[in-house]
C-alpha cells in the first residue's frame, strides 16, 4: 500500500467509525426505542446514516447531535469486533427491522459480524474500524444536511431521515473542503443561470429545460462553435425524427436494455405490445443507422461521418434530476462514424485532437477511462474482446499502458467505450465526452460496404460526443466561469449605456456598427439613472459596457469598463474599441485555426 493508498485507508476508517459515533449520539438522544438506524456508508466528503425517528430533524438539531457525538468520543470506549451465527445476530437486532431484514438477505455462507462501541451500542458491520474511541479526538466534523430516502432506494418502501456529515481526519481538511464548498455554492449552475436569465425549468415539463434570450444565445455560439470545427473535418450534419415506432427500438436492442428510460406512448391504436407503439428517442444512433442504410457504399467513401444536435429524451426518476446536469430532454453533440476496422485508430486518434482542441478552449483539461462489457451485453464474445483490444491499444499508444483507468463491466450494452473526464476549474470531474466501439448495430441493421474485392463487408461504427449534452456542458461552463464567460461566448459582449436620451442618437450609431460587425449588443435608452442602468449590465456580467454622453459624442470615443477592473478607460477612439472587439474575435479564430 503505498502513501495515496493508505491516506485513502486512513481516512475512510475515520469516516465508518464516525458513522457510528453519529448513530450512537442520535439513540442516546432519542432514546433506542424510538430509533431505527439503518444504514451509514462513507461518501466521498464524509458519510450519511439513514434512520427511522419519531420527530423530523432539522439545522437547529445539528448543534446538539455534534456536541453528542463529542461527548461521545471524550469518552475512550473500546471498540470490540465479534463474529455471530445467523441465528445469534437476528436476535440480537430483533427490534431494529432495517438490520434484520439485512441478515435475512445475506448469503447462507455469508460471515457476519458486529461492532461494539462501549458497552451500549452496537452494529452490523464489516469494519474496519479504530480500536478506541480517543483515536478520533483529532476528527473533524459537521452535520452537512438531513435529507429524506428511501429504505434501499425504493420509493415504495418505508421513508427515512439522512443525516449527511463532513468528516476530515484534521481541521485543516475540514476548513479546506469547508472553503471549497463555499466556493462551489457560488458558482452553483442552478443560481447563476436563472440569475443571468439564461435558463428556467416549469413544473409542467419537470428535467426539461426552457432556455430564455441570453442562454440561446451562448446555446447557438456553442452550437456554432462545435458546427466550424467538424464542417471543416469532413462531418455531415443530419436530423432525424425525434419520435420512433418500438420496431426501431427492438432493431437497436433500446427496447430490451433501456425501455425503462425511454417516454413511450401510444400510436393509433393503443395496445402496450403493439407495433403501433411508439417512443421518443433515448439514443441518436438508430436513426443514423437508418440514414447510412439508404444508399450502397462503397469502401473508398469510408469513413462517414454524421453528426447532430437533435432533441432527445430520457426518463429519470425525480429525485435524480440536477439542474443541467441531469435532465429529461437535452441535445447531445452526437456523431456517428462508419468505418473499415483497418480506420478505427486513425478515427480515434483524430477524435482525440478534437477533444483537445475543444476542451483546451475552455481550459478544461481531462483524462480517459476505458469501459468495457457489461453484463447484460450484446453480441458475440469474440467481436467483444476484439474491439476491447483494439481500444486498449489506441489508449497503450497515446498514454501508455497502464497510465488509464479501466472501468470493467461499464460499457454500453453495444460494445466498449473510451469516456473523457473532464476536470474544471474547481478541480472537479465530469464525464462528458466519450468514443464507443459498436461492432453490433451494423450487425443488426444489417449494414454493408462494398469492400475492393466486390465482397459486403460490415462497417464497424464509432459512436462519438464531445460536449456530451450541451445543457449538461454549459452547466458545467457556468460553474467553470463563474457566469463570466469569455468574450467569444458571451450572450451579449458589450452593453451600452448613452447617459441622458440626448445621447441615445450616437449610442444607437454604436450599436449599429457593432452589430453589423456580427456582435452581440445591448443598449439601454431609457431616461434612467446611469448608475443603475450600469449595475445592471455588471450584475449580467457582460465583457465591456461602454458609457457615453456629451464629451463621448463630441470627440467620438466611449468610455469603457472591463469585467472585473475597477479602472474605467475614458476618450477610448470609437474605431479603436471596435478594433479591440474585431481583434478578440480574430485571436479566437486563429486559436481554433479556422
Amino acid at each position: 500500500m503505498d502513501k495515496e493508498e493508505y491516506k485513502v485507508f486512513y481516512e475512510s476508517v475515520y469516516r465508518h467509525s464516525l458513522a457510528h459515533i453519529l448513530a450512537k449520539a442520535v439513540i442516546e438522544l432519542y432514546g433506542k426505542e424510538n430509533v431505527q438506524y439503518a444504514i451509514g456508508p462513507q461518501i466521498a466528503d464524509g458519510f450519511y446514516y439513514d434512520f427511522m425517528l419519531p420527530n423530523a430533524l432539522s439545522t437547529e438539531d445539528f448543534k446538539t447531535i455534534e456536541d453528542k457525538m463529542r461527548e461521545i468520543i471524550k469518552r475512550r470506549e473500546d471498540w470490540t469486533c465479534e463474529e455471530l451465527s445467523r441465528e445469534a445476530a437476528l436476535e440480537l437486532f430483533a427490534s431494529q427491522k432495517f438490520k434484520t431484514e439485512l441478515i435475512q438477505d445475506m448469503p447462507e455462507d455469508e460471515r457476519i459480524t458486529i461492532y461494539r462501541t462501549g458497552d451500549d451500542f452496537v452494529d452490523l458491520c464489516r469494519g474496519p474500524h479504530v480500536s478506541n474511541s480517543q483515536e478520533l479526538m483529532n476528527a473533524a466534523f459537521q452535520i452537512r444536511a438531513v435529507s429524506g430516502s428511501y429504505w434501499r432506494g425504493d420509493e415504495h418502501r418505508e421513508q427515512l431521515q439522512r443525516i449527511y456529515v463532513y468528516a476530515f481526519t484534521d481541521r485543516q481538511g475540514l476548513k479546506d473542503h469547508l472553503a471549497f464548498i463555499k466556493e462551489a455554492l457560488e458558482r452553483d449552475h442552478k443560481k447563476i443561470g436563472p440569475a443571468l436569465d439564461l435558463f428556467m425549468f416549469h413544473e409542467t415539463a419537470p428535467g426539461m429545460p426552457y432556455w430564455l434570450p441570453h442562454g440561446w444565445k451562448l446555446y447557438r455560439q456553442l452550437t456554432e462553435f462545435w458546427r466550424r470545427i467538424h464542417d471543416t473535418r469532413g462531418y455531415q450534419e443530419i436530423s432525424a425524427p425525434v419520435i420512433n415506432s418500438k420496431k426501431l427500438w427492438l432493431i437497436s436492442g433500446h427496447w430490451a436494455h433501456y425501455q425503462n428510460n425511454m417516454f413511450v406512448f401510444p400510436g393509433s391504436s393503443w395496445t402496450p405490445d403493439g407495433d403501433d407503439v411508439m417512443a421518443a428517442k433515448p439514443m441518436n444512433c438508430p436513426n443514423a443507422m437508418n440514414t447510412y442504410k439508404r444508399a450502397i457504399h462503397s469502401y473508398k467513401e469510408l469513413p462517414i461521418r454524421y453528426n447532430e444536435v437533435d432533441v432527445i429524451h430520457r426518463k429519470e426518476k425525480s429525485g435524480q434530476m440536477n439542474g443541467l446536469f441531469r435532465v429529461q430532454e437535452f441535445r447531445q453533440d452526437d456523431d456517428h462514424t462508419f468505418v473499415r476496422e483497418d480506420q478505427i485508430a486513425d478515427e480515434i486518434a483524430e477524435i482525440m485532437d478534437i477533444a483537445d482542441l475543444i476542451y483546451g478552449t475552455f481550459g478544461l483539461t481531462y483524462r480517459a477511462e476505458l469501459s468495457t462489457r457489461p453484463d447484460d451485453f450484446m453480441g458475440d464474445i469474440e467481436v467483444w474482446n476484439r474491439a476491447e483490444a483494439a481500444l486498449k491499444g489506441i489508449l497503450n499508444e497515446k498514454y501508455g499502458e497502464g497510465n488509464y483507468e479501466i472501468n470493467e463491466g461499464d460499457g454500453a450494452f453495444y460494445g466498449p467505450k473510451i469516456d473523457l473526464q473532464i476536470k474544471d476549474a474547481l478541480g472537479r470531474e465530469w464525464q462528458c465526452g466519450t468514443v464507443q466501439l459498436d461492432f453490433q448495430l451494423p450487425h443488426n441493421f444489417g449494414l454493408t460496404y462494398v469492400d475492393s474485392d466486390g465482397s459486403l463487408k460490415e462497417p464497424v461504427v464509432l459512436h462519438r460526443a464531445i460536449f456530451g449534452s450541451f445543457e449538461r456542458f454549459i452547466g458545467i461552463l457556468i460553474e467553470h466561469y463563474k457566469g463570466n464567460f469569455p468574450f467569444w461566448l458571451a450572450p451579449c459582449q458589450v452593453a451600452i449605456v448613452p447617459i441622458r436620451t440626448s445621447h441615445n442618437e450616437y449610442a444607437k450609431e454604436i450599436y449599429s456598427k457593432l452589430e453589423a460587425l456580427g456582435f452581440r449588443v445591448e443598449a439601454d435608452y431609457a431616461d434612467e439613472n446611469m448608475n443603475v442602468k450600469i449595475k445592471y449590465y455588471k450584475t449580467m456580467k457582460d465583457p465591456f459596457i461602454i458609457v457615453v454622453g456629451d464629451q463621448e459624442v463630441e470627440n467620438r470615443t466611449v468610455s469603457l469598463t472591463v469585467r472585473g477592473q475597477k479602472q474605467q478607460i475614458h476618450g477610448l477612439a470609437l474605431d479603436r474599441f471596435l478594433e479591440i472587439c474585431q481583434d478578440l474575435r480574430a485571436t479566437h479564430a486563429k486559436e481554433l485555426e479556422f
